[in-house]
């Protein structure tokens, strides 16, 4: 009898790369349309990844530079924002999946694993990256996005609702997360977790008890390591090592 029902996928940095690749252009483009004397660089950005949520991360640079704005001017820059964004993503090649997905996404597909997305992103970008990416088939059953709750990451809400939703319990469910508040997330939801890391550099917290972390998922042409958790008995994380991973949670 199989225990896995259910795969949660974090979306930006987990299924693909995002942040740098075009989430940081499209916030720059947005502030030169407000004529903001505003410019994110690289170690900006990174630092204010610690903030979850675009509209968040502009809220509070807006205040950090004294130059504070109310919920309605956020608001706006971050649609324009988002503007940039579907235009970016759409006209430039530079959003590709992370190693191992597409294998991993559609090896679950056949076994019957039912697939969803729990993102901070807004339903529009999700689903831009979603239709881009998997154009020969779509694992997903839903999203849930920023738009579908009213608390973000860290709060446990989005897994929670993505959890009714899908009526799997959790200990039949796995999450995959790449960034401190998704963890938060996830865990408190109380979901078996496993940790892959984006390209953005991350301090895991001393207090976030993370039992599965992996290097990346892994495929023919590169190879995944544990870091942390079951050890893997082929080059990449598949099906059979999620179940060898739910028997031990």
């Amino acid at each position: 009898m199989t225990n896995l029902e259910g795969v949660y996928w974090d979306l930006d940095g987990t299924i693909a790369n995002t942040e740098l690749e075009a989430h940081l252009p499209s916030f720059n483009y947005a502030f030169n349309d407000f004529n903001l004397n505003w410019k994110w660089d690289r170690s900006t950005y990174l630092d204010l990844l610690k903030i979850n949520g675009g509209r968040n991360r502009i809220s509070y640079y807006s205040k950090l530079v004294k130059d504070s704005m109310n919920d309605q001017e956020v608001k706006k820059i971050h649609e324009r924002k988002q503007y940039h964004y579907v235009n970016y993503v759409k006209n430039n090649n530079v959003i590709s999946l992370k190693p191992g997905v597409y294998r991993l996404t559609k090896e679950l597909l056949k076994k019957k694993v039912r697939q969803f997305i729990v993102t901070s992103s807004s339903k529009k970008q999700a689903k831009l990256i979603t239709n881009q990416l998997f154009m020969e088939f779509n694992p997903f059953e839903f999203i849930i996005s920023s738009d579908d709750v009213q608390f973000h990451k860290p709060n446990p809400l989005p897994y929670l609702k993505a959890m009714k939703l899908s009526g799997i319990k959790f200990n039949k469910s796995i999450v995959f997360e790449d960034s401190i508040p998704g963890l938060r997330s996830s865990l408190a939801a109380k979901l078996p977790t496993i940790y892959v890391p984006s390209n953005i550099p991350a301090v895991i917290d001393k207090h976030i008890n993370i039992d599965c972390f992996v290097d990346n998922l892994g495929d023919e042409s590169c190879k995944a390591n544990v870091i942390k958790g079951p050890k893997l008995d082929s080059n990449y994380v598949d099906y059979a090592y999620l179940e060898k991973y739910l028997k031990i949670f």
